[in-house]
């Protein structure tokens, strides 16, 4: 955990270069720029017409663009302050407007911890537009949309009432937002943060949303890293409606939420790997969603390096 503050070889630090040449600015809060090696991009050609109907592609066209969230490298964001991780929420809630303009789909997407595959120690997340709706996002938007028309509510906001009243499965909560281990969970230490009210979109939240969203990830992620007293490896995601030519159609079905995914099971050192059975026939669980609940929501919410 001995990460320098800052260093002239680390490509996200304020005034380092990077692999393409370009030196960073000597930037004090969030920064965005383009991806260096992006998935994707805005002049992908045109796949070849396949000769079978099993060989089948279509063009994935889009921008990847990386966003520090500070300009320390030793610092993440439990260990941020409020108005600092509500900068954060600004700037998320800014680039999904503007990809959104454009791109049906902004998945922004922060993978914390080398266990989960980020290669460089700095405070960061990636915001990919894609031309297409993904795998995960057509499927939430089916079954969401299945719901409404079935119930006439909105399947998280009916879930998210539910879970506030049972309270079996709550980590913590305030006044516009909750996070519970969900009913479904498959990683140990899942989390899902819902808000109260119904919004369709990141960028559709109020400003008291956004300072108690910036309170509530503060909580959750104190808490996380209170669990083994180590920086809580994880990757988490926002899922909001649809946007590009979808701003234009009924997205009611939609509800804003963020998933968490955190590898870790009984230590610091101790992970969850999805393999055998839960690769080739479905996911078990190590300990019920109510145990992982309890454990979270019992644990100091001041951060272990600061008692």
């Amino acid at each position: 955990e001995d990460v320098p503050r800052w260093d002239p070889n680390n490509p996200l630090c304020p005034g380092a270069t990077r692999a393409n040449g370009e030196m960073n600015p000597q930037y004090e809060g969030t920064f965005v720029f383009p991806n260096d090696f992006p998935a994707l991009q805005p002049d992908a050609p045109e796949p070849d017409d396949g000769d079978h109907p099993l060989f089948r592609a279509a063009a994935a066209r889009g921008v990847c663009k990386v966003m520090c969230f500070h300009p320390w490298s030793d610092l993440t964001l439990p260990l941020m302050s409020l108005a600092e991780i509500r900068a954060v929420i600004d700037a998320w809630a800014e680039l999904a407007a503007e990809l959104g303009a454009s791109y049906p789909w902004v998945q922004i997407f922060e993978n914390k911890g080398a266990m989960m595959g980020c290669s460089n120690p700095h405070p960061h997340c990636q915001v990919w537009a894609s031309s297409f709706l993904p795998n995960e996002a057509r499927l939430e938007d089916r079954t969401q949309r299945q719901h409404l028309s079935q119930h006439g509510m909105p399947m998280l906001l009916e879930y998210a009432e539910q879970e506030a009243q049972r309270k079996e499965r709550l980590v913590v909560e305030n006044e516009d937002w909750l996070v519970v281990v969900p009913y479904w969970a498959t990683w140990p230490y899942q989390t899902l943060l819902l808000p109260r009210r119904h919004v369709c979109r990141l960028q559709d939240l109020r400003k008291g949303e956004r300072d108690s969203l910036a309170s509530i990830m503060q909580r959750l992620l104190i808490k996380y890293d209170n669990l083994f007293e180590v920086s809580f490896p994880y990757s988490m995601g926002w899922h909001g409606a649809p946007t590009g030519p979808y701003l234009e159609e009924d997205c009611r079905h939609w509800q804003l939420h963020a998933h968490y995914y955190p590898p870790l099971l009984r230590s610091a050192t101790v992970r969850k790997f999805m393999v055998g059975y839960e690769m080739l026939a479905q996911a078990q669980r190590d300990l019920t969603p109510e145990q992982a609940a309890e454990r979270l929501r019992s644990l100091p919410e001041v951060h272990y390096k600061c008692r």
